[in-house]
């Protein structure tokens, strides 16, 4: 599917576009009504209506599968919950609505429907962190045996419990970690999770008043400045409610510059990118120390292929034998005790500064995703015993292909 800034999509909470977040600049040189707003007519909505009428029960059916055969996990009564739910949604979307929408309200219809159901899926970053929590438990305690992690459709070996007191301490949090299918299964999972929030978001946006400089919950001028702004405020806040104190930090580069995309998924991996470094600089120089600033680089040129952020801190940075582990959905530092309070807390928002997931060992994989699904990529470099470079990769909206998995 070809990206489209004229259907094609993520939601941005209906009606929050004029809030701080969005990132929305205001240029002098943008005085054009038909780029500052866009309302979609009941025809085209009619169209998109049909389209994912027909994509959304697709998707939603090879996610369902996806859950019921990724080895180990299926398991999970958190993970079996979340494939219960999108098993409702696909019936519902069946059962409800017409194969072929081809009347107005049979449209209004299908869109009471669909917000029904982006609302049901809020809460799925929880529930899959929750269900990864417990079977980091069940190897923990000898319910399972991650090194059968083979790809197959098995349900994990059972140990007998002669053996439970024979399991070493550690072993599950190098096999775990590593158990190929099941971060396989997760980046499928998760790329389709952000294609499906993206397609509903756009439509559900472009039938609500136009709001300038938007087409649906794409901003023609979101700006990287003000987004990373924005950003700062939110880990200084998360890093002082915390520690008592936060680096400062400095941004420099095409501070003027303005690019199509979707404001809010740049300002959660900013803000994920931030948050990290500002962690990591207070607890590599300690409590009240003088912190070296954070640098936050923005660059962009007429010939350039991306817009790129680069993100530097010195807060020590990572062994190299971890630097595969970051990008591990099941990989985190988190106390098992302080996790289980935070996949305890139920939450019904993708992100936000008081988010569980902030703990969960998600933040770095789910950035990646939301930067990789419109083309982009998230890279990191790390000295270790200095500090880590970050780059955000970011292509301009309009014509790269959607990475719809399998």
């Amino acid at each position: 599917h070809k990206m489209s800034a004229r259907i094609f999509p993520s939601h941005n909470e209906k009606g929050n576009h004029t809030n701080g977040t969005n990132g929305n600049t205001s240029n002098s040189n943008s005085n054009n009504a038909n780029d500052n707003a866009s309302e979609a007519t009941p025809l085209v909505l009619l169209q998109v209506a049909g389209f994912l009428r027909h994509e959304l029960p697709i998707r939603l059916a090879h996610r369902i599968q996806d859950l019921s055969r990724v080895p180990l996990l299926a398991q999970m009564p958190s993970v079996q919950q979340v494939k219960d739910l999108y098993t409702t949604s696909f019936l519902e979307i069946l059962s409800t609505t017409p194969k072929v929408i081809s009347t107005f309200d049979e449209e209004r219809n299908f869109a009471r429907v669909l917000e029904h159901i982006y609302e049901r899926h809020g809460s799925v970053l929880v529930q899959m962190a929750r269900g990864a929590f417990e079977l980091r438990a069940a190897i923990r305690e000898g319910a399972l045996l991650p090194g059968d992690d083979d790809g197959c459709e098995g349900e994990g070996s059972k140990l007998p419990a002669v053996e439970e007191g024979e399991l070493k301490a550690g072993r599950d949090a190098v096999e775990f970690e590593l158990m190929e299918s099941t971060h396989a299964f997760l980046d499928r999972f998760y790329i389709s999770r952000i294609g499906i929030r993206v397609l509903i978001g756009q439509y559900l946006s472009l039938r609500q008043p136009p709001v300038e400089s938007y087409v649906g919950i794409i901003c023609s001028r979101t700006s990287p400045y003000e987004i990373v702004k924005r950003a700062i405020d939110d880990a200084a806040f998360m890093c002082t409610r915390k520690y008592g104190d936060a680096p400062e930090v400095i941004i420099t580069g095409r501070l003027d510059m303005t690019f199509p995309y979707v404001p809010t998924h740049l300002h959660y991996i900013m803000l994920e990118l931030l948050k990290n470094s500002m962690r990591a600089t207070v607890e590599y120089h300690g409590i009240d120390a003088d912190y070296p600033p954070i640098k936050v680089v923005i660059a962009d040129g007429s010939d350039n292929e991306d817009v790129i952020i680069k993100v530097s801190d010195e807060g020590g940075g990572i062994p190299r034998s971890n630097m595969k582990r970051i990008w591990s959905y099941l990989f985190t530092t988190a106390d098992p005790e302080i996790q289980e309070g935070m996949v305890a807390f139920n939450e019904n928002v993708d992100h936000s500064i008081d988010s569980p997931l902030a703990g969960l060992g998600y933040g770095l994989p789910i950035s990646r995703s939301y930067a990789r699904y419109f083309g982009g990529d998230l890279s990191i470099m790390s000295m270790e015993g200095y500090g880590t470079d970050c780059f955000v990769y970011l292509t301009r909206l309009g014509n790269t292909r959607e990475p719809l998995p399998i």
